[in-house]
């Protein structure tokens, strides 16, 4: 495909066949984010002039992107040169562009390669790792969180692997970082009463609904991600860290539904139906569950608040922090 337009129509026409199945869904967005990547480099008019990776993080690094999703991802290459620093500035500001015009809306938050935080050579993207970990403020402990879940689309492996290294190095040796990544997920969102009645939003247009965002998801890929870091595991999907980590004895029986129940999770975010905007992805409206499935999502989140607690109270336990 030659132009943004034209993947934006492809991408409009097929992406009916594919909002069932969330495995499917994100192969089609990595498709699309490729093609746009391949016309972002033809506008420049040049090959790159040195090995890169181009990645991307949040839900899309993890494989767990809905219908509708926004940009977050970044950029590392080779070595520094004055030329290198150019073409892939031009670079990242010219697949932001394009990931926009075909439906990915710009991140609020500045997650794009177009911002230099998140687009910069081996050498300076290892020296900003060590500094966000050395000044470990919640603003640059959360940059580092969503790094680590950074999945290569084209380019490099390795390079990111010897990033997500220096991490899982530094932290062996300052296990105070720990208990910064501890403090940064610590709070999750209560949506079920003591009476065991979910907690939905009584206003606005999402009234009705719950957040499964906030309620049932991120005390799973928080936690665990945060497991991946100490035992330096660099799959990115919450389902593949799962299973690497009940690889090892020590987690199995805490992780034992954690993917079943993970991926039940993933398929109640599928059902959300008339799906405007990325807000609309993680808003579930209760009164269309039935009684078995409400009860089911009940047990989804207590289960994954247990986990939660469970691996912050073992994590600062485990490393003396």
């Amino acid at each position: 495909m030659r132009d943004y337009e034209s993947i934006k129509v492809w991408k409009d026409r097929n992406i009916v066949h594919v909002l069932k199945d969330t495995t499917a869904l994100n192969q089609f967005h990595d498709e699309v984010m490729l093609k746009v990547l391949e016309v972002a480099k033809q506008n420049l008019m040049e090959s790159p002039p040195c090995d890169f990776a181009w990645f991307i993080t949040g839900s899309g690094g993890r494989f767990e992107q809905g219908a509708i999703s926004d940009q977050d991802h970044g950029l590392v290459y080779e070595y520094s040169t004055s030329e290198n620093d150019e073409y892939f500035k031009a670079l990242g500001e010219e697949v932001s562009f394009g990931l926009d015009a075909v439906g990915y809306p710009f991140c609020t938050g500045k997650i794009m390669s177009s911002n230099s935080i998140w687009r910069k050579s081996l050498e300076n993207w290892e020296q900003q790792l060590i500094n966000w970990m050395e000044i470990g403020s919640w603003e640059v402990i959360r940059y580092l969180q969503i790094f680590y879940d950074a999945r290569v689309l084209a380019g490099n492996v390795e390079l990111i692997h010897k990033l997500k290294s220096t991490i899982y190095n530094y932290q062996l040796q300052h296990p105070e970082l720990l208990r910064r990544l501890v403090e940064n997920i610590k709070h999750v969102k209560n949506v079920i009463t003591p009476m065991g009645r979910l907690i939905v939003e009584q206003h606005g247009i999402y009234q009705g609904c719950i957040n499964i965002k906030y309620a049932a998801f991120l005390p799973y890929v928080n936690s665990i991600r945060l497991l991946s870091i100490e035992e330096g595991i660099y799959e990115t999907s919450t389902i593949e860290r799962i299973r690497k980590l009940q690889a090892k004895p020590e987690y199995q029986e805490l992780l034992h539904n954690s993917e079943i129940h993970f991926e039940k999770l993933l398929n109640y975010r599928l059902s959300i139906e008339n799906i405007q905007d990325y807000d609309n992805t993680h808003y579930l409206n209760i009164k269309q569950l039935s009684k078995d499935e409400r009860k089911e999502l009940k047990s989804i989140i207590k289960s994954g608040k247990r986990l939660h607690d469970h691996v912050i109270e073992m994590t600062l336990e485990k490393k003396g922090v």
